[in-house]
């Protein structure tokens, strides 16, 4: 179905229907219907607008689903999001991800994950203290406060 094809069917059958329609493909799909997609589902514009987005991203992809689900399972994974996680891993798992490239998947999110915290540490710390060729002594500098 195009996409045209998909917004004259909302129109032509209304916001609610689409959105019970569309979670109950959601539900068979993937066996449950994930929490957002749930508090969405309260407010059906919201629900359609967000499927409709992510329908047309993952549509249009070069990459595999498979690739798609892995790459959504590690961004939730290095954002902390086990809820994420768990549904990313649940389908890429259906689109045929083996236990090896989740766990590839899941260290690679951690790297970056880890590599975020060190820099954005790393930027308020020279910001806030003098570089000193590593001779400094830091105890008692304020952060904010410069030693002169």
């Amino acid at each position: 179905m195009t996409f045209e094809e998909i917004l004259a069917s909302i129109l032509r059958e209304g916001t609610p229907a689409i959105s019970k329609e569309w979670l109950g493909k959601i539900k068979d799909e993937n066996g449950r219907i994930p929490f957002i997609i749930q508090r969405m589902a309260e407010r059906p514009e919201v629900l359609i607008s967000h499927l409709l987005y992510k329908g047309e991203v993952t549509g249009t992809s070069t990459l595999p689903p498979k690739y798609v689900e892995l790459l959504s399972m590690g961004i939730g994974a290095a954002l902390q999001c086990s809820h994420c996680v768990e549904y990313h891993m649940q389908a890429a798992t259906k689109k045929g991800a083996t236990r090896e490239e989740i766990l590839e998947v899941i260290l690679i999110a951690g790297l970056v994950a880890n590599s975020v915290v060190l820099a954005e540490a790393y930027r308020v710390m020279d910001a806030q203290m003098p570089v000193c060729g590593g001779e400094c002594d830091t105890n008692g500098v304020e952060v904010g406060k410069r030693k002169k």
